[in-house]
């Protein structure tokens, strides 16, 4: 509010001021778009290798479901799902990466929560997965809920959520065990699978994966026991608002996509439909690309070159891969599920 002491002069003279310092915080504040445009490439911060999400071949090819957030969001900046640096990052790396410029955008299994958008300044976009953390233990350990893991002793990633979770159950139940911390998730796996701690406890989507590169994975189970909310997804810095729009709106591209049943296979007819929602959507319709600094086909070359979400879910840790995770609480709202994407419009 201005100062009512101020002449009529002198108040037109600090609107003016304000409002043009208003205009150079709004210029400043949209930078990372022109960043990434100008080096040529997104930079994405994943994981150090967790199959299903972010994970590299022996080519170093990466692939998951946090990898074709990365590769939405080049496509929709350069129409080239290949312009993408993949740096990958521990646990404790992950934030500080973010923080500190080394990446544009964190995409790897991370839980938004309110204290990591308050201590690291970062905005998370969107939940691309919604997990739980789980248990899971030998077969011939005839253990069928967390509840019968009294006296066991637990394998469990140090600074993350998943050992604040692990002390919360296990104390609310009154149930003993021994905490077995390790620094990152390859030595918590290790520890586990050469038999130093009973149980593996991880966000159940991990604990899916990890089964895989077990010396004997058959002999393991997930307990159906899930004891947290672990909505994940990416993140980016606070205080550039186009950049949180861009990512946020190439998540939901996929997930409008798959409601409206547009696919990688059928975007061609897509784009000739006459229903007012896919012309929105495929940019046959409206300006909406365009107003946060992308370009009018920027849905419909994410569909085309990534896919809608169930088709990046099935390849990824769905039924077309071998993890083979259930969609549950990730179907779409109107099946089951709770993903829901805003509208485009």
């Amino acid at each position: 509010m201005l100062n009512p002491g101020l002449s009529l002069a002198r108040r037109v003279v600090a609107v003016v001021a304000a409002t043009a310092a208003l205009g150079a915080f709004g210029s400043a504040e949209a930078q990372t778009l022109k960043t990434v445009k100008d080096r040529g490439q997104l930079i994405c911060g994943v994981s150090n290798g967790l199959p299903g999400f972010s994970n590299p071949d022996d080519k170093g090819n990466w692939s998951g479901l946090d990898v074709d957030l990365c590769r939405a969001v080049a496509v929709a900046i350069f129409d080239d799902p290949g312009k993408v640096k993949y740096v990958p990052l521990n646990a404790e790396q992950r934030f500080k990466a973010l923080q500190s410029g080394e990446i544009d955008l964190l995409s790897r299994n991370s839980t938004w929560t309110m204290s990591r958008e308050a201590d690291f300044n970062l905005s998370f976009a969107a939940v691309n997965y919604y997990d739980g953390q789980g248990f899971m233990v030998r077969k011939s350990a005839n253990k069928d809920s967390a509840l019968a893991l009294d006296g066991a002793k637990v394998c469990v990633q140090s600074g993350t959520t998943t050992q604040l979770n692990l002390g919360d159950y296990f104390r609310a139940n009154n149930i003993k065990y021994q905490e077995m911390p390790f620094p990152n998730v390859t030595e918590t796996l290790k520890a586990y699978d050469s038999g130093a701690c009973d149980v593996f406890t991880s966000d159940v989507s991990q604990l899916y994966s990890e089964r895989l590169v077990l010396s004997k994975p058959d002999d393991h189970v997930i307990l159906p026991d899930v004891i947290s909310k672990e909505p994940l997804g990416p993140a980016v810095r606070q205080g550039d608002s186009q950049w949180l729009e861009i990512v946020k709106w190439a998540y939901f591209a996929m997930l409008n996509a798959e409601e409206l049943g547009v696919t990688s296979k059928n975007i061609d007819e897509a784009l000739k439909s006459q229903k007012p929602d896919v012309k929105r959507l495929v940019g046959s319709e409206g300006n909406y690309g365009e107003r946060i600094g992308l370009t009018k086909d920027w849905a419909a070359r994410i569909i085309r070159q990534v896919g809608n979400y169930a088709e990046s879910y099935d390849r990824n840790v769905g039924a077309g891969s071998k993890l083979g995770i259930p969609r549950g609480l990730n179907h779409l709202w109107n099946e089951g599920g709770i993903q829901y994407a805003p509208p485009i419009r």
